[in-house]
């Protein structure tokens, strides 16, 4: 998440990239317009699909055996038929729920933002990080913002640590083996034993807290999102300058958040964990 700012215009910056031709792997390449011509049928032989995708048998059963060892094709012995497998689903299921997550917080995050006036924000964990999706800003002059996409440490972000907080012991020790614990400010939590105690805190009150641990001078405040089998699988916050952000409002704005939080679990047919 980027530092406060006065208010900037609207509209996405143009690339710097917007004038060159991107390169692309070819070999990908193939694979996809493998998959994507799979993904047309319920199940064809490997001649037939040759023919559709314009490439030979013996290029197109490489690919598809290359599919088939990271499950994204599957083959029947009896029919001797290729079909899409389970992790394509997978992949075009996560597209699905971010689309929907996003589209579904949009009015309560713009609810949250109304009942608060600080900047609302929407955020999911991916390979240990999170990563921002939406946002609501804030009418304050000097707010927080990020770009849509936006990576972060988890252990320093507040929907970053409410999701912690849900994940099993385990989990949380290989994302810190993984990508360890970087200081960014006085106030970030640098060690396993900070961290497991805060996310002990944030499961007894069921709402985290960043405490200017990504960026001095800001505080968030957060809350998860649950899906129909009550994992979590997003997180939403409200963030700003912490002159606004008193030891008083915080203690105000953690129901706020965790009932926004609440109103999408429902919207998108979540339950709270048991």
């Amino acid at each position: 998440m980027n530092q406060f700012s006065e208010r900037r215009p609207r509209g996405r910056p143009k690339s710097i990239f917007a004038s060159e031709q991107p390169k692309t792997v070819q070999a990908l390449e193939r694979g996809l317009v493998v998959l994507s011509e799979l993904a047309k049928n319920s199940g064809i032989s490997l001649t037939d699909l040759a023919i559709k995708v314009d490439m030979p048998a013996s290029s197109v059963h490489r690919v598809l055996a290359t599919l088939e060892k990271h499950g994204f094709a599957g083959f029947e012995e009896n029919t001797q038929e290729w079909f899409v497998g389970v992790e394509a689903f997978r992949a075009g299921n996560a597209f699905l729920t971010r689309a929907n997550l996003a589209e579904a917080a949009r009015d309560a995050m713009r609810q949250l933002m109304d009942d608060t006036g600080e900047t609302a924000n929407l955020a999911i964990a991916d390979s240990g990080d999170v990563v921002f999706i939406g946002q609501i800003e804030s009418d304050n002059p000097i707010r927080a913002f990020f770009n849509p996409g936006t990576r972060g440490s988890m252990h320093a972000s507040g929907i970053g640590k409410a999701l912690l907080a849900e994940m099993p012991h385990t989990s949380v020790e290989k994302i810190v083996q993984k990508n360890g614990l970087p200081s960014y400010t006085d106030s970030t939590l640098t060690t396993k034993d900070a961290l497991f105690a805060n996310l002990d805190t944030i499961r007894q009150q069921g709402w985290s807290l960043d405490d200017e641990e990504r960026f001095s001078g800001m505080r968030c405040v957060a809350a998860t999102i649950h899906n129909a089998f009550g994992e979590a699988i997003a997180g939403i916050s409200v963030s700003g300058p912490s002159v606004r952000f008193s030891d008083d409002v915080i203690a105000e704005l953690g129901p706020k958040v965790i009932s926004a939080a609440g109103v999408v679990t429902s919207k998108i047919g979540g339950k709270l964990p048991t």
